[in-house]
């Protein structure tokens, strides 16, 4: 045997070596996760839907994992800090991501440059919610049905505004397709977050805002009047309450979905544990009721199926912002 072949056999081997070494180590982490608390980051303020969904889940999720699971709220740029902290953390199964599916769906069409790739950097989980969001106006306003309030804000151009939780967050979205189907033009102003821009309209600050469910209390109590659901499918909730698309507004969908994510390259074991936990805890009824009450439904799922999702939302909110020029702040 030519004597040359020897090195090249011997790195062929270590190599090869190395290689059962790596998978023998991402094994054995899997084998071992988890043994540490882990963080969920939530990348919208404290009250929103993505930290009611978060704290909603991680109960039970601690208490099958026998770890603690810590919320921590890093607000900023509609998702984008806590997108990235979680992004840059180490891919080992101990720091997850709480988000809209605005951030990998909205994100990249909005921002001429972020400083990672949603699509690239992260890695679905489990998808947990399918956010609807509803048209609440303040109830000093005349109109009580979609038709009244498209003819009032026609006859009032510009006299009427609604509030956002952000420049391209889903109600603002929203916001802007409502202007564009239904013909009209309305002063958008974005605050930080969903709880600050419900606390302006509850005080007249404001005229009406697309909810993303935390002001469903307040219509309860009247202190918001419903028009209609900015989805598909009208909400279990509020059975008799139109959706857009039924109102007039033909294919009107502004839904979105909030799901878990992970630093790219997480141990896809880790990944398949995470997944199998998070959609045990949907179907946990105490679960299910505190996203019901939100007025959303938990949407278990495979990480595969999540990503197709955010595929097709990319789609058509993209459209969206192209069409409506809108970009962030």
């Amino acid at each position: 045997m030519p004597h040359h072949a020897l090195p090249w056999r011997r790195r062929l081997l270590f190599s090869a070596a190395c290689v059962l070494l790596a998978c023998a180590h991402a094994q054995a982490h899997a084998d071992t996760w988890p043994a540490k608390p882990i963080k969920v980051v939530v990348n919208f303020p404290p009250g929103g839907a993505a930290d009611q969904i978060a704290r909603a889940v991680s109960q039970p999720l601690q208490e099958a994992l026998k770890q603690p699971v810590v919320i921590e709220n890093r607000a900023g740029a509609n998702g984008n800090v806590g997108g990235e902290a979680v992004a840059r953390a180490p891919a080992d199964g101990y720091t997850l991501l709480m988000s809209s599916g605005g951030m990998v769906s909205v994100n990249p069409h909005l921002y001429s440059r972020m400083s990672f790739d949603p699509a690239k950097d992260l890695v679905p989980v489990a998808a947990a919610a399918r956010v609807l969001v509803f048209l609440v106006i303040r109830p000093s306003l005349p109109p009580v049905n979609v038709r009244e309030f498209i003819s009032y804000a026609k006859t009032n151009p510009g006299k009427l505004s609604y509030g956002s939780p952000g420049n391209g967050s889903s109600p603002h979205l929203a916001g802007e397709m409502f202007k564009s189907q239904a013909g009209l033009f309305a002063l958008h102003v974005p605050y930080r977050g969903a709880a600050p821009a419900l606390q302006d309209l509850l005080a007249g600050q404001i005229d009406y805002a697309f909810d993303p469910g935390i002001g469903l209390q307040q219509v309860r109590a009247g202190k918001l009047r419903l028009l209609a659901v900015g989805s598909p499918h009208r909400s279990p909730l509020f059975p008799d309450v139109p959706t857009l698309d039924e109102a007039g507004l033909r294919g009107f969908d502004a839904d979105t979905v909030f799901g878990f994510y992970a630093p790219a390259g997480t141990p896809p074991e880790v990944v398949a544990q995470l997944n199998a936990q998070i959609n045990r805890a949907l179907a946990l009824p105490a679960v299910k009721e505190r996203i019901a009450s939100l007025g959303g439904e938990a949407v278990p799922g495979s990480p595969a199926e999540f990503q197709r999702r955010a595929a097709a939302d990319s789609q058509r909110f993209g459209a969206l912002i192209r069409d409506r020029k809108i970009v962030a702040d």
